[in-house]
């Protein structure tokens, strides 16, 4: 019997480490003790990352290179804004915190407090890895089929399968570079 790999509605379990261009490392499941668990094809995860996993099965080991634009986003200048102070939330906030606030659209955003002036503060709407080319060294622990309980979870989540994630066989993006290593 051959392998399940990894395609729509799977659920996948897997470790990884995540490191930015400079190859620091932000993230690593197997330190936190908590590995990624997701259903493929939902968009729970940037799409840079759940294309270059596409056609794996467990115990496959990968480094998934993931572009700005296919991970976080390209940073948008837009989202730094400039406010008075009196309009924070708290007085005491500091550099690093996080606010708040009701976007354009009425939903809630979350905006991370840049810089505190005199009068003045700066906010940027950016996810904090907006921008970054970052590198996934990922070790698929199991793939399975998803139960019915866990693809409508996703889908009222996430939304409908809006992400098309290649088939096994199809090549990935030309934007994601797959590079192989062996489990370490």
């Amino acid at each position: 019997m051959s392998p399940v790999r990894i395609g729509p509605n799977a659920h996948v379990t897997l470790d990884y480490v995540l490191r930015d261009e400079d190859g620091e490392v932000l993230d690593d499941s197997r330190a936190s003790g908590m590995p990624m668990v997701y259903v493929h094809g939902y968009g729970m995860i940037v799409p840079g990352l759940e294309a270059g996993l596409a056609g794996l099965s467990a115990g496959d080991a990968r480094d998934i290179l993931v572009p700005a634009e296919a991970g976080f986003g390209e940073r948008d200048e837009e989202l730094v804004i400039e406010i008075d102070r009196a309009d924070l939330p708290s007085p005491d906030l500091e550099p690093g915190d996080e606010v708040t606030a009701e976007g354009p659209d009425g939903d809630e955003v979350t905006l991370v407090l840049v810089e505190l002036t005199d009068d003045g503060a700066v906010l940027d709407g950016n996810h904090p890895l907006a921008g970054c080319v970052l590198t996934y060294a990922v070790e698929v622990r199991e793939v399975r089929a998803a139960t019915e309980e866990e693809v409508l979870a996703a889908a009222a989540e996430f939304g409908e399968a809006g992400y098309d994630a290649p088939l096994p066989g199809e090549p990935p993006p030309p934007a994601l570079v797959q590079l192989g290593r062996k489990p370490s």
